[in-house]
């Protein structure tokens, strides 16, 4: 699966993109993240890529017309299922957002910054709008990263375990049931005894009691 992500400000995605899970990812051929610098689309001298809103207010507006140049020579080159604009009035980026994704071949991901991007970028070329949570960041880059690590980690033969992503919380509207590891007693605070039971479907029926009553405390609305 390729991404292609346009932003200002590219050095901010070198690191999220350089370690762990994104990274392996990336060396088996299984992702490929391009990050583009939209200044470089700028056609004026000083490589600005924002103006004044018109109407007046406070801020800056990112102009259309460097997205635009991007975004078509990238659609000259090859077909893309998504482009998606990261953006605090999208649609809330979730498990069943993320699993839609993981199935797509190439998406572009648009980095806002200032007050926004002329609306026309939105009108013309997006064709999903994400957030990832009801707040305001300085920028779409962090987003972005966020929307790639949760897309990537579900494709087949990313992850070494590939029951693991299948069993995360949210995957069946409920959050993952408590884990526990070596020692079984770490000064007298022991671990459940059916976890050492050996009894596969006992242990199973428990962590999905577990996991029921988590989100219930936690996060009811999931069970609507």
């Amino acid at each position: 699966m390729r991404f292609d992500i346009i932003t200002v400000l590219p050095g901010l995605l070198d690191s999220p993109f350089a370690h762990s899970i994104l990274q392996r990812a990336q060396k088996k051929g299984l992702a490929e993240i391009v990050v583009h610098n939209l200044r470089d689309y700028a056609t004026n001298k000083h490589k600005s890529v924002d103006d004044y809103p018109f109407g007046g207010g406070s801020g800056m507006v990112m102009t259309i017309e460097p997205f635009a140049l991007c975004i078509e020579k990238l659609k000259a080159e090859r077909q893309y299922d998504e482009v998606i604009f990261l953006t605090p009035d999208g649609v809330t980026l979730n498990q069943s957002v993320a699993n839609q994704l993981s199935i797509k071949q190439n998406v572009i991901l648009l980095c806002g910054h200032y007050k926004g991007i002329d609306q026309r970028i939105r009108d013309l070329f997006v064709t999903r709008e994400i957030s990832i949570g009801d707040y305001v960041l300085s920028g779409g880059e962090l987003p972005a990263a966020v929307l790639v690590d949760a897309i990537v980690r579900l494709i087949p033969g990313v992850l070494s375990d590939e029951t693991s992503a299948l069993s995360d919380s949210f995957q069946d509207d409920l959050l993952d049931a408590p884990v526990y590891t070596r020692p079984a007693d770490w000064n007298g605070h022991k671990v459940p005894d059916i976890l050492l039971s050996g009894n596969t479907p006992e242990i199973e029926k428990w962590r999905f009691e577990q996991a029921v009553e988590r989100t219930k405390e936690r996060r009811p609305d999931l069970l609507k």
